[in-house]
């Protein structure tokens, strides 16, 4: 299986970079894993309906740019349905069961997602109705992809 993870805005925290490349390293005999940057939008604190609109549009071009077009794309969203990590694991299974080998996760900006990548979006998942920072979502996201695989394949790993 192929994973891309694309999300908007470069990840400078050094503890979260480490923790991110601890999991793909674990995930290398599972899947390929590939983290996508893709340049956030420089936005003043106080914006419009009209300017927020805007800059999600600019990032989600980016953002759909870099999906190939055969992925399955399942977008992180306040709004979307939450799994425990084994509905997660039963739901990366049966994609690569039915032949969905290359999945795409998409983590947006801190305005959210574009209706153009909601509408490209096969799943929308959600992970809390809480707001996380986007940067700790990745590392949340691939310790969760982790996760899955562990349970998919019957391996322990510590709850």
């Amino acid at each position: 299986m192929k994973i891309t993870i694309i999300s908007v805005g470069k990840l400078k925290e050094k503890y979260l970079k480490q923790g991110i490349d601890e999991y793909i390293k674990r995930l290398t005999p599972y899947a390929k894993v590939d983290i996508v940057e893709v340049p956030d939008e420089k936005a003043p604190e106080n914006l419009s309906e009209a300017q927020m609109t805007e800059v999600k549009q600019k990032e989600g071009e980016r953002i759909l740019a870099k999906i190939q077009q055969d992925a399955h794309v399942i977008t992180l969203e306040i709004e979307g349905k939450q799994l425990t990590s084994d509905k997660l694991a039963k739901q990366l299974d049966d994609l690569a069961t039915y032949g969905k080998s290359k999945v795409a996760f998409v983590i947006g900006g801190s305005l959210g997602l574009s209706d153009e990548v909601l509408a490209r979006s096969n799943y929308g998942l959600s992970f809390s109705k809480m707001t996380f920072p986007h940067q700790l979502m990745r590392l949340m996201l691939v310790e969760q992809v982790y996760r899955a695989f562990k349970i998919m394949r019957g391996e322990p790993y510590h709850k």
